[in-house]
């Protein structure tokens, strides 16, 4: 299911791409955002032809309904994930982690298996690829980028749970760790989700 899902979110992304390069040609802008795109698609579908040529119009009718395909055939299977969520003891007790839903925490439940497989969380984290890159200069060490190795997808997920609960600490700081917020106030962004998210992968081992 989770391979099914992640080949159909980069087809959406793809047509809805194609969509929006191909009504800016004809100066038609859609706005940003996964929903206001669908929300288009559906109007061009229902009727409500966008001012471009004949030929046009029938290019971005197909691909306004192969988007909304898609959407559904995405939404039918995020359903069934949710079941298979509540039917699994370790997915329900992984979605009690900040920042993992049902996607991310029936996707380490199903992929992972046995964690005993890995020493430690942090052995589990660098298998992620979410463990910094140590670079050694005049006898010290320092720590560079992740490494970014191992599964893409499952490391995909991580990022994104984290950058929405680094959302939901922006806009309601009282609602999540005291120790995000202060993490945020020191640290950039982009680098403050990373290293979350790689706190996150050894509580998952844990």
């Amino acid at each position: 299911m989770h391979r099914t899902r992640d080949l159909l979110v980069k087809q959406r992304t793809q047509v809805v791409n194609m969509m929006r390069g191909l009504l800016a040609e004809f100066g038609i802008d859609i706005p940003n955002g996964l929903e206001r795109a669908l929300m288009m698609a559906r109007e061009i579908v229902d009727g409500a032809a966008p001012d471009v040529p004949p030929d046009a119009v029938k290019i971005v009718g197909t691909l306004s309904q192969q988007a909304l395909d898609l959407h559904v055939r995405l939404r039918e299977i995020d359903r069934d994930l949710l079941v298979w969520q509540r039917s699994s003891d370790v997915a329900r007790r992984l979605m009690t982690i900040p920042g993992i839903g049902p996607v991310g925490a029936t996707v380490f439940a199903a992929t992972v298996g046995d964690a005993t497989q890995f020493r430690s969380g942090r052995q589990f984290a660098a298998r992620l690829g979410l463990t910094p890159l140590q670079k050694s200069s005049g006898g010290k060490e320092r720590l560079g980028r992740i490494t970014k190795m191992g599964d893409k997808y499952l490391r995909k997920l991580l990022i994104i749970g984290m950058t929405s609960l680094v959302r939901r600490a922006r806009q309601r700081p009282e609602a999540v760790d005291p120790r995000l917020v202060d993490l945020l106030a020191r640290k950039p962004t982009r680098v403050a989700t990373v290293a979350m998210a790689n706190k996150a992968a050894r509580v998952i081992w844990r």
